[in-house]
């Protein structure tokens, strides 16, 4: 069987993707701890809020909800009204993760929201005062979770 030299190049193209598509078709692991976080980025980033809440779970609760099975949500939402007053709204929510793929589902087992506004405060102080609210709601879920 005789091939054009147009076709040879073709297949030589073809090769290094056949070869590759395996290793790229392996699915991705994810890490077995898995922190959400929904919130505004003026008031906290993400990985901050994610540390926060972290920091803030004692090894009671994982040992009654392991990281494999549940994921904390955080959500931190507000800011400066137009009259100088800072509002700030902090959520923290426990969440089942499937048992395959280990998807997130909106069924929570525990949640609790921590709210409150200063007036006159500057945007240093908004942004405490919102990492205030999620170690308070944090604090919740964890006193809801487990006896301390």
């Amino acid at each position: 069987m005789k091939f054009a030299p147009a076709s040879l190049v073709a297949l030589a193209a073809l090769v290094p993707m056949l070869v590759a598509a395996p290793a790229a078709a392996q699915p991705v692991r994810e890490p077995k701890s898995m922190m959400l976080d929904l919130s505004t980025e003026l008031l906290i980033d993400a990985e901050s809020a994610k540390a926060l809440v972290r920091e803030n779970i004692p090894a009671r609760v994982w040992a009654l909800y392991p990281e494999g099975k549940w994921t904390f949500l955080s959500q931190v939402e507000g800011g400066m009204t137009r009259e100088g007053i800072c509002v700030v709204t902090a959520r923290v929510v426990l969440l089942p993760r499937t048992g395959t793929v280990r998807a997130v589902l909106w069924r929570p087992e525990k949640a609790a929201t921590a709210f409150d506004a200063k007036p006159g405060a500057t945007a240093e102080q908004c942004r405490s005062l919102a990492r205030e609210k999620l170690k308070e709601a944090t604090a919740a879920v964890v006193s809801a979770l487990v006896k301390t």
